[in-house]
């Protein structure tokens, strides 16, 4: 008996869940009624005037005054001077962030002024002693040798590169105004293409000739420092002797 009663309760209970899932189910969607059934292909089974009674706009029109009311229709979208991409790519692209970054003004070492008598440190003209003359708007240092005494012409150095020194030469009747960062830019050449007949001839590659303006300006810059240079004993010869280390000598107890 207590047999029976168990399999009568599981069974109960099986209905139950079976019941429960079906009625969980939504009911299917109502097909809808066609107020005027076609009896064949473009025929109505009711005329016009029949089905404008059984739709009831007379009742529409005699509540709007005997007129049918009109809606307006919606304005239409204004078309975009810029369309967007038919096609998505596959791939995510990421977008560039907009660059915010500001150049600011490098800030110069106090140690360096108009005039100070530089020690390079590394390049081609290291330990050579240079003459500043000002900072560019990039920041660097322009300064000269002056050429004709150590053979450093107008350059621009990084004052991360330099030992300012305590000697000092006059600069004030030195015109540099025209010297800018623009002055030391490269020409570039375009390389013209070569036909078939020129791909194997070998051209000499020309030397790069230095122009006539940049002569004379190296010229006008020497001859204006060396007025105040040759009034000074010894600076000439200060400036023409390279600098390096001796024996015995410690670079941390030097006063430049």
């Amino acid at each position: 008996a207590e047999k029976i009663s168990a399999i009568l309760h599981f069974s109960n209970l099986g209905f139950s869940l079976f019941h429960q899932s079906f009625s969980s189910v939504s009911p299917m969607a109502a097909k809808k009624t066609i107020r005027n059934p076609e009896l064949i292909r473009g025929v109505g089974k009711f005329s016009r005037s029949k089905m404008y009674h059984k739709k009831g706009l007379w009742a529409i029109k005699k509540k709007n005054g005997g007129k049918l009311p009109l809606h307006e229709k919606k304005p239409a979208a204004a078309v975009a001077a810029v369309k967007p991409p038919k096609f998505y790519p596959a791939d995510d692209v990421k977008k560039p962030l907009v660059n915010k970054h500001k150049p600011k003004p490098t800030k110069l070492r106090a140690s360096i002024t108009p005039g100070t008598v530089l020690i390079i440190l590394a390049g081609r003209f290291k330990g050579k002693r240079v003459v500043f003359l000002k900072q560019l708007t990039s920041g660097l240092l322009l300064v000269t040798g002056p050429f004709k005494l150590n053979g450093v012409p107008l350059r621009r150095v990084n004052q991360a590169y330099v030992i300012g020194t305590s000697t000092k030469v006059d600069v004030s009747g030195v015109n540099v105004e025209k010297i800018d960062d623009k002055y030391f830019a490269k020409q570039v050449e375009k390389k013209q293409k070569k036909g078939e007949g020129e791909f194997f001839e070998d051209k000499k590659e020309e030397k790069n000739v230095l122009p006539q303006e940049k002569k004379d300006e190296q010229k006008a810059v020497d001859a204006a420092l060396l007025k105040t240079i040759e009034g000074i004993p010894e600076l000439k010869a200060y400036l023409s002797a390279r600098f390096s280390l001796k024996s015995g000598m410690k670079p941390h107890e030097l006063v430049f």
